[in-house]
Parts: structure tokens; C-alpha cells; sequence
């Protein structure tokens, strides 16, 4: 299942960096307004990298947040295009809070299944 998931984490990566550096009309555009587009789209791709690369976590977080600040660095030269700090601020920070989710969703599958054993298995004597 993992093969899945580390495809679908690098196919939201390609489709968050089309919506970057494309041309702002092709951009998908919600009532969430930019900085909710950008947390949507951030949070997404943390918990998608967090659960896709879960032995790697950290490195992969930081990774993440330097990618987002070249990405944001890219716009420069993007026509049409800004490159703002509040934006690498909510993309870095909404991607860790990702990260995190994903951390908490593995402890509590953990939690869960550890539970599950234990019942299974029947009280220890």
C-alpha cells in the first residue's frame, strides 16, 4: 500500500507545483481565498509525505519546507506570477502541521492495533 501513497504524495507535489509556478488563470480558484488555498494545499502534502515516508519523517519535513521556499523563489521568474514570504510562511508552516497529522495518525494506528492485539490474545497470566 505504501507504493500507493508515496504516488499519490508525488502526484499532489507535481499538481501543487503546476499551481505555483503555472499561469495564474489555469489555477484553481475556491471560496477558501489565497491563504486558505495555500493551507489546503500544504496540509495535504505534508500528511501525504508524512504517511508516505513515515521512517524518514523529519528529513523529509525539512526537506519539504526548503523545497517550498525554492518554489516560492521560483515565482520570480514565473510571468504572472509573486513570490511573498507570507506565503512560504502558510505553505512551510500548514505542510509541518501535515507532517504532524500524519505522525498522530500513526501513533494512534499503533495505539489501535496494539489494543487490538492484547484483546485478541486474551488477559496475560
Amino acid at each position: 500500500m505504501s507504493i500507493f501513497v508515496r504516488l499519490f504524495a508525488w502526484l499532489l507535489a507535481a499538481a501543487v507545483t503546476f499551481a505555483t509556478l503555472g499561469p495564474p488563470s489555469l489555477r484553481p480558484h475556491s471560496d477558501l481565498g489565497q491563504d486558505g488555498e495555500h493551507a489546503l494545499a500544504f496540509i495535504l502534502i505534508g500528511l501525504a509525505f508524512g504517511l508516505a515516508y513515515r521512517n524518514r519523517r523529519w528529513t523529509v519535513a525539512a526537506v519539504a519546507v526548503v523545497v517550498i521556499g525554492v518554489l516560492e523563489l521560483m515565482q520570480f521568474w514565473a510571468p504572472g506570477r509573486h513570490a511573498r514570504l507570507e506565503d512560504f510562511l502558510v505553505d512551510a508552516g500548514t505542510a509541518c502541521i501535515g507532517f504532524a497529522l500524519a505522525a498522530i495518525a500513526d501513533w494512534v494506528m499503533t495505539r489501535l492495533r496494539a489494543s487490538s492485539t492484547v484483546t485478541s490474545e486474551g488477559p496475560a497470566e
